[in-house]
């Protein structure tokens, strides 16, 4: 059991970025746009928070805050990174899966390229400032079991993830915006016909992705490292993806698929501690994620959960 509770903090401290990054998934494929770039923001978005959180550190006014000013600075580039993403895909008709691919490999190579202009290595600089850990949340740490378990010794950006996961599905099924976006990944031509401008609701939902992702990039490297490389992103752009394939596009579903995917991904690293787990190799609960994703991938992709236009060029031409 105390191997279990352990385990809590690290687990929450992987799902967050990845429930954020979902989240951002869902604004774009509810609204008709497939975004496999998630991977690509994050990286970038990544790179900026570490770079913003290098450069602020010393600052002894803004030193402090120097972690979250990162996190704001990766959600403005991730939105602005997005833009190539909504333009290709939107404007000049992409295909939507080519266009996401390249930036998700255009994103690897600029990264580097920036670090080495700005840090004269291929990477950042190591920061001390990240996203620190809560101690002890008052009151509620003294709870038995579960003050142990969710607020002691955890990353605050699991409570920014929650609190998002509540303000989409009102954003999303509770208001008029989301009903206009769920309808331009429904049926966009039946959507144009009611007067809702699909264009616009597409690159809405494309920008906010972005953001979201940029956020999640962000927050990772912040909480998971000292220092942005070409690898730290490692895959959990197309892990979220997953995540919100598997929480059938729902923002409670994507909750429940980023904590299932970040207990899979702790279990590696607690595994040794585990009697009867202690004698696989390591190396299998390292692939456990990914796995994971593939599955996922295999079981739900041939739902119909997903929107029905999602994927499909809008021509406001055709009906």
């Amino acid at each position: 059991m105390d191997i279990i509770v352990s385990m809590f903090p690290s687990a929450m401290m992987i799902a967050a970025p990845i429930i954020i990054a979902a989240l951002g998934g869902l604004f774009a494929e509810r609204s008709g746009v497939i975004n496999i770039a998630i991977e690509g923001i994050m990286t970038v978005g990544a790179f900026v928070a570490a770079t913003v959180c290098v450069l602020l550190e010393s600052n002894p006014s803004l030193g402090a805050y120097a972690g979250w000013i990162g996190v704001l600075a990766a959600m403005i580039a991730g939105c602005v990174y997005s833009i190539l993403l909504a333009v290709s895909a939107i404007n000049f008709k992409a295909d939507q899966t080519i266009a996401g691919t390249a930036l998700n490999l255009l994103s690897t190579g600029l990264c580097v390229f920036l670090c080495q202009i700005i840090f004269d290595q291929q990477r950042t600089q190591s920061f001390s400032r990240g996203i620190s850990q809560i101690k002890d949340v008052p009151i509620l740490s003294d709870i038995p079991i579960i003050g142990d378990m969710l607020f002691s010794g955890i990353y605050p950006t699991i409570y920014v993830a929650i609190i998002l996961v509540v303000f989409v599905y009102f954003l999303v099924y509770r208001t008029a915006f989301g009903l206009r976006l769920r309808s331009c990944g429904e049926n966009p031509h039946a959507s144009a016909s009611a007067g809702i401008d699909v264009i616009r609701m597409r690159w809405i939902g494309v920008l906010i992705s972005g953001l979201f992702a940029g956020m999640a990039g962000g927050m990772m490297v912040l909480t998971s490292s000292v220092q942005f490389a070409a690898s730290s992103i490692h895959g959990v752009g197309f892990i979220a993806i997953a995540a919100l394939i598997f929480g059938k596009w729902n923002p409670w579903g994507v909750l429940g698929a980023g904590i299932f995917f970040g207990f899979s991904s702790a279990l590696g690293t607690r595994a040794s501690l585990i009697p009867l787990l202690n004698m696989i190799p390591s190396e299998f609960y390292s692939c456990i994620p990914y796995v994971l994703t593939i599955v996922a991938l295999v079981v739900f992709s041939g739902k119909s959960v997903a929107p029905k236009a999602e994927g499909q060029i809008y021509d406001a031409g055709k009906r």
